[in-house]
């Protein structure tokens, strides 16, 4: 009987044990995803549960988080070393940057997953020295979305090729704000992402830009107040209300709702105003490149969120089955089929673009392509400079200096300071900075 007991004793020791190991197994296979709050993102976490049923081994666990939330987060703890991510959503601004500073894992997608497949351009942006460390959920360039029924009512024709002085007149035209329809909606809400984003392009095509060579501020420059100028003006007489509060997302609602005349921001809100499900007004949207100012030339937006992992994940191996499929042509077949071809997210794969659902689910298909395809970042600028990039500057101080600029920006748009002072107070605070970084003496 004592032996029998024994028996049953250690039966249920090993029982135990191996329910402790299966619960350790299953606790070392949580992969915490830290994603920005945008619709391609909200798609992917609720289709991921595709991913865990044919990966029982693999739980997800996701941190979804507004832009500028996301970005502090991650640089903290990737910063730091804190691993709390195994997983990051993160731009072709910090790629390059943090795999130089060792803080990413080296990525190596099978064969299958056809890298040759990723556009060129977006490919280079995820690459350094050949090796590739993060891989691409949506890329973006940048356009005009207008209202064709606002302007076929007020008897306008958008131009092929937009200017900054037409648009603005376009603006005065369609506004009518006793049935909150404003002219014209752009991103107010400050971070180095948000307004900045839209803010550095805008500065680039009036001649305008953030250093001369040595590393010299040039924020104080007419081609900056001459941008600046017609900004606030801009959404002061025909802007929304609370601008200051509108990021990308806000912006998208309005327009979607029926508030926009006209919008300029990135190439993938284009699959969410052109789908009925989302969108108010998907049957009288029209598009347009991105306006040109004084200088019409300047390097062109070029933006991807992709999907990295951290050096300090602990289940590396892991987490790159769930990026690979993340960003897979099975998964964009996935999304047509759950939430139909214009929802697929944009701006990655050739073969997207080569399919003819997509073609004829999304009017905008082709020239987004050709947006992305022919953007050039480290285009020219009206003076030489030092840095890369057309709505960032690709130097860690970045972050710092874009936020920094971005809430004396929305100051302008409130009225509590003048555009020369904005202007002057962040000449000052940037020489300072990058003094104290040892760029310039």
């Amino acid at each position: 009987m004592a032996h029998l007991k024994n028996k049953l004793r250690i039966a249920s020791l090993a029982a135990l044990t191996m329910g402790t190991c299966l619960a350790a197994a299953h606790a070392e296979s949580e992969l915490t995803i830290a994603t920005v709050n945008n619709g391609d993102m909200i798609i992917m976490r609720q289709l991921s549960s595709e991913f865990e049923k044919t990966h029982p081994g693999i739980h997800l666990k996701w941190v979804t988080l507004e832009e500028n939330v996301l970005r502090q987060r991650v640089t903290t703890d990737i910063a730091t070393g804190a691993g709390q991510f195994d997983i990051m959503t993160i731009g072709n601004y910090e790629v390059p940057i943090w795999a130089k500073q060792k803080w990413l894992a080296e990525l190596h997608p099978a064969a299958d997953y056809d890298m040759q497949d990723i556009l060129p351009a977006v490919r280079q942006g995820l690459s350094v020295n050949g090796q590739i460390y993060a891989l691409p959920f949506y890329a973006e360039s940048v356009m005009t979305y207008y209202r064709t029924d606002l302007f076929k009512k007020a008897g306008l024709t958008m131009p092929e090729s937009p200017t900054y002085d037409e648009i603005r007149g376009f603006a005065d035209k369609i506004t009518d704000k006793s049935n909150q329809v404003y002219g014209i909606c752009l991103r107010g809400k400050p971070g180095w992402g948000e307004n900045m984003a839209y803010v550095t392009s805008l500065v680039n095509t009036f001649g305008g830009q953030w250093f001369g060579m040595g590393w010299k501020p040039l924020i104080d420059s007419p081609a900056w107040k001459a941008a600046i100028n017609w900004y606030v003006s801009a959404l002061r007489e025909d802007g929304p209300p609370g601008a200051t509060s509108n990021g990308f997302n806000e912006n998208l609602a309005l327009f979607a709702s029926g508030h926009c005349g006209m919008w300029i921001d990135s190439t993938v809100a284009g699959g969410l105003l052109f789908d009925p499900k989302q969108s108010q007004v998907a049957d009288k949207v029209g598009f347009a490149p991105s306006p040109k100012g004084a200088y019409g030339k300047g390097p062109t937006w070029l933006w991807s969120w992709n999907l990295a992992i951290p050096a300090s994940s602990k289940h590396t191996e892991d987490a790159q089955t769930f990026i690979t499929w993340a960003t897979s042509k099975e998964y964009v077949k996935l999304v047509a089929e759950r939430k139909g071809w214009v929802a697929v997210p944009a701006g990655t794969r050739a073969s997207t673009y080569k399919t003819p659902e997509y073609q004829k689910a999304a009017p905008f298909a082709s020239f987004v392509q050709h947006a992305i395809e022919t953007a050039d970042p480290n285009g020219q600028t009206a003076q030489p400079r030092p840095y890369g990039g057309a709505q960032f500057v690709g130097i860690p101080q970045f972050q710092a200096l874009g936020t920094q600029v971005g809430q004396t920006i929305a100051a302008t748009l409130s009225g509590q300071v003048t555009v020369d002072q904005a202007l002057a107070s962040a000449q000052s605070s940037v020489t300072r900075t990058m003094r104290q970084s040892g760029y310039s003496h």
